[in-house]
């Protein structure tokens, strides 16, 4: 017994060793740090402005319709319970107006929150490692130089072993590395750029790449797409096929920036929030050398790739004013419900007609028979104000019940991917979970 006792001893202090040594940080935090709510300047806090809604801060951080900016409070439903995004205004009692400059650069840089509470990775630190201290300060900044609201935060509600924050030390030296962004010199200057933008300040990664079984980042597939929150970030590798490798420049810059890239598709769900937030208000240069390194992300297939039908029989075939009618059969309660709420404005060929953003043919969404995004469409409408003009789809969540919901999705997918969509109410009701 005496002999086993030692060795359990050696293996915890070891084990212990390992730890701290894997979770040590670089040591580039070490400058003297600048005392909460020093004055800022008027160009630090423009660029920090700029590099908030780059980072699409508010996103994350304000509960839509009903909450105060940045006051957190944003619900994230994960496989193993739901977490809470936290109050970042520079409220003393229940935000962070007393972190110091260093608190929040550790924050950002290695997912250590004040006091060494360890952050959740919902929390994107992971991509945000890679921004440099001068652009982290400069956010911070501009955060601090906004009202300030008293709002305590919410506590997550985890299960064992999940809420155990302590034990994110041991997820972060298994899946997480503390680094900052290094530009390759082979490369152009607006591909550094564009890729900064998308690993690190963007991190569209947090989005779009498949996740393991402990929710960290399958790197070997980034940005092949992945299901958040209930909706399909599509895969955005260079595949021709699946990704968006068959996309000109002006699709993708006219996505990012407005929304909607005509016969590609309409932004909507997380990736509306991120067009109205923060990609809407990146600079055209920036915009374009975002598209430059998209450009050259290694294609991959991702999974449940989708193949998009740009021309449907059956929605090509039909006018703007009439269904086809060899899609009716099997669909019928689908089609009535389409004729009644939706035709007004998407059409029977999928065109849209009051906005380009009502087109629907040629889109992933419709394509897709696994039904995710259309589905959520249905539910929960859109909403979204891009360069002075108002996107809006009413939501049917509430008017329509589970089995109405499956039965116009799976219409919509006949209709304008040509496909057999695979939702049921049972699919419906758990979407409106999400």
């Amino acid at each position: 017994m005496k002999r086993l006792f030692k060795v359990l001893v050696v293996l915890l202090v070891v084990g212990a060793a390992l730890y701290f040594f894997l979770n040590r940080t670089d040591g580039s935090e070490g400058e003297a740090p600048v005392l909460a709510g020093a004055p800022a300047d008027a160009a630090l806090l423009v660029r920090g402005e700029y590099l908030t809604k780059a980072a699409d801060c508010i996103a994350c951080h304000t509960v839509p319709g009903k909450g105060q900016p940045f006051a957190g409070g944003l619900p994230f439903v994960l496989p193993f319970g739901t977490i809470y995004s936290s109050n970042i205004t520079a409220d003393a009692a229940t935000g962070i107006g007393n972190w110091s400059d260093d608190q929040f650069v550790r924050a950002l840089h290695d997912g250590v929150g004040a006091g060494g509470k360890r952050l959740y990775p919902a929390f994107p630190y992971t991509s945000y490692t890679a921004l440099s201290r001068k652009d982290i300060l400069a956010i911070k900044a501009y955060i601090f130089s906004l009202p300030k609201v008293n709002q305590p935060n919410r506590e997550a509600d985890l299960g064992f072993p999940f809420n155990q924050r302590w034990a994110m030390g041991f997820w972060n030296a298994a899946f997480f590395k503390s680094t900052r962004f290094e530009a390759d010199a082979s490369k152009p200057l607006a591909w550094n750029q564009g890729k900064y933008l998308a690993t690190a300040l963007g991190h569209c990664a947090e989005c779009h790449t498949p996740r393991n079984f402990a929710f960290a980042m399958e790197r070997g597939n980034d940005l092949a797409g992945e299901s958040v929150q209930g909706w399909r970030a599509y895969n955005i590798t260079s595949d021709a096929k699946n990704g968006i490798g068959a996309w000109s420049d002006a699709e993708l810059a006219s996505y990012l920036t407005t929304g909607h890239a005509a016969g590609r598709g309409s932004a909507s769900g997380p990736m509306g929030e991120a067009v109205e937030h923060s990609l809407q208000y990146l600079k055209p240069e920036d915009a374009s050398a975002l598209v430059s390194y998209l450009r050259t992300v290694p294609a991959k297939p991702g999974k449940a790739p989708i193949e998009v039908d740009a021309k449907a029989p059956w929605a090509v075939a039909a006018s703007a004013a009439a269904p086809a009618a060899n899609t009716a059969e099997g669909h019928e309660q689908g089609l009535r419900l389409f004729a009644a709420a939706c035709a007004s404005c998407h059409q029977w060929n999928g065109q849209g007609q009051q906005t380009a953003n009502a087109s629907l043919l040629g889109t992933r969404g419709v394509n897709d028979p696994d039904g995710s995004n259309v589905t959520q469409m249905i539910l929960q409408g859109v909403r979204m104000h891009v360069h002075d003009k108002e996107v809006y789809m009413p939501a049917f969540g509430k008017a329509y019940t589970d089995t109405e919901v499956a039965a116009l999705a799976n219409y919509v997918i006949a209709q304008f991917g040509n496909k057999q969509g695979t939702v049921t109410p049972e699919f419906v009701a758990k979407q409106r979970t999400q």
